[in-house]
């Protein structure tokens, strides 16, 4: 729910209108959630859950084959799943034939919230690496919504997890194999 919320944040600070939102349902304490964010450049007036996503950020990959996380999405859509392995590796090659691989990415945000922030939260790493792979909001907005909603400190540190996951990501998707 936070890196929705933050999303939506960086997005509003550019202009654009946004919406943030969990969905729970009647699970157990500690079962996945999903939140959405909606980014327009018009006012947002629907309330309701997104069906058909342009855009999904995994955040926990042990979800990937317990979860049709990937129902809705758009053959042009952008993936980005935490995790240091490959899609391959993660049992997800056959993706490749749905969706174009340029908006394809794994990212080890864990890995760098753990280094730049000391603790498992990866959230400003997947934002980072959104800015990158979608273009839709700034890294300089992503940093800006995460100095807005945490102290100093614990922000800086977040920032940096943001700025290292950009550019892994830029650099992934300059890679030859990718153009």
């Amino acid at each position: 729910m936070t890196a929705a919320e933050l999303l939506s944040v960086a997005a509003f600070a550019e202009g654009r209108h946004a919406q943030a939102f969990p969905s729970f349902g009647s699970e157990r304490t500690g079962a996945p959630v999903v939140a959405f964010c909606r980014i327009d450049d018009k006012p947002i007036r629907t309330r309701e859950p997104i069906a058909e996503p342009d855009a999904l950020i995994i955040q926990d990959p042990t979800l990937l084959h317990q979860v049709d996380v990937f129902s809705g999405l758009t053959s042009d859509g952008y993936i980005l799943i935490n995790s240091s392995k490959t899609f391959d590796e993660l049992g997800l090659g056959d993706l490749a034939g749905r969706f174009r691989s340029e908006r394809m990415v794994s990212l080890p945000a864990t890995d760098l919230a753990r280094e730049h922030v000391g603790r498992p939260i990866p959230n400003a790493a997947l934002l980072g690496g959104f800015a990158a792979l979608g273009s839709l909001v700034s890294i300089e907005s992503v940093a800006a919504a995460i100095r807005e909603k945490f102290p100093p400190k614990v922000a800086e540190g977040n920032v940096k997890a943001a700025a290292s996951a950009y550019t892994l990501v830029e650099n992934e998707l300059r890679e030859p194999a990718r153009a």
